[in-house]
């Protein structure tokens, strides 16, 4: 696996909090369509949009995306990604896009120890104390013993599980494959797999949920091929501490949209948060601006 250039990182950070927010904005249209169809047509809705995206995108140059380096990984990966979307979208019909969110935000520390362990990325002190002081934040926020740890926050304790193995797995072929060779695969397994199991949950689709299922593949899509591309050109312990952004997306929608006002401790939780990405990017940056001057 080639190393990735320090010059690349903060580019890379502001793919990263695009994905993300993309992320976010899909999982706000899956707590608005879950009532309607529940959350297996929208996880169907999810893979096939993006299947049907990719294949017109690179319908000239099929062939050659089709073609990859490590398709065991890719379909590990695949299943990895469909398995942490079906449990996190089984959640937000549930609970609160916050509370899901922070259950979730625990996958960057797993990101960061994995990277470590089987990636052979380096773990400096700084972003170590990056990832402490984000989950402190986090924790802040789920104040364990409160209604956050019931048996329905396991939901997206295992999505954030699986999307942790789905991003070392990224992250492992990420520099050797086309950014498109990923999503076709991606695409493919999700819209195979649910297409068989789709049909025994369908709904009677509205208008309403037909827009919204276009706009869940759409913002999937979209977030995917910007995580991918972040995550071939910096380390995941790196990119690790931004994912808790979408903690403070899905505070902020929350509130705007479905009336779930934060309490004080979810603001200060986020604030902590919000501050341990931005010591991470603006060090980051620095480093690469004295690279250049060096030069």
């Amino acid at each position: 696996m080639s190393a990735p250039s320090a010059s690349a990182n903060p580019r890379a950070i502001t793919l990263a909090v695009l994905a993300i927010f993309c992320f976010t904005c899909m999982d706000v249209c899956v707590k608005f369509i879950s009532p309607i169809t529940g959350a297996m047509p929208a996880l169907w809705a999810r893979y096939t949009v993006q299947m049907l995206l990719v294949l017109i995108l690179v319908a000239p140059r099929l062939r050659s995306v089709v073609r990859s380096h490590y398709p065991k990984l890719q379909i590990t990966r695949s299943i990895l990604l469909m398995m942490a979307t079906f449990f996190y979208f089984l959640a937000l019909g549930r609970i609160g896009l916050a509370e899901a969110a922070a259950v979730m935000s625990l996958n960057p520390m797993l990101i960061t120890m994995g990277g470590a362990i089987f990636l052979g990325e380096a773990l400096g002190q700084r972003r170590i104390a990056a990832i402490v002081v984000a989950m402190i934040g986090a924790f802040i926020i789920i104040r364990p013993g409160t209604d956050v740890f019931s048996p329905v926050a396991l939901l997206p304790l295992c999505a954030a599980t699986c999307f942790a193995a789905y991003t070392l797995i990224t992250r492992r072929i990420g520099p050797d494959e086309n950014v498109w060779t990923s999503l076709f695969y991606t695409g493919l397994v999700g819209t195979v797999i649910l297409s068989l199991i789709v049909p025994f949950y369908w709904q009677p689709l509205t208008l309403k949920a037909v827009a919204l299922m276009g706009l869940i593949g759409l913002f999937g899509a979209t977030g995917q091929m910007l995580l991918i591309r972040a995550l071939s050109m910096a380390e995941a312990g790196l990119l690790a501490p931004f994912n808790y952004s979408g903690l403070v997306f899905s505070i902020l929608f929350g509130l705007f949209l479905f009336a779930e006002v934060p309490d004080a401790w979810t603001v200060v939780g986020a604030l902590v948060i919000v501050g341990a990405g931005l010591y991470v990017w603006h060090r980051e940056t620095r480093v690469t601006r004295k690279a250049k001057t060096a030069l």
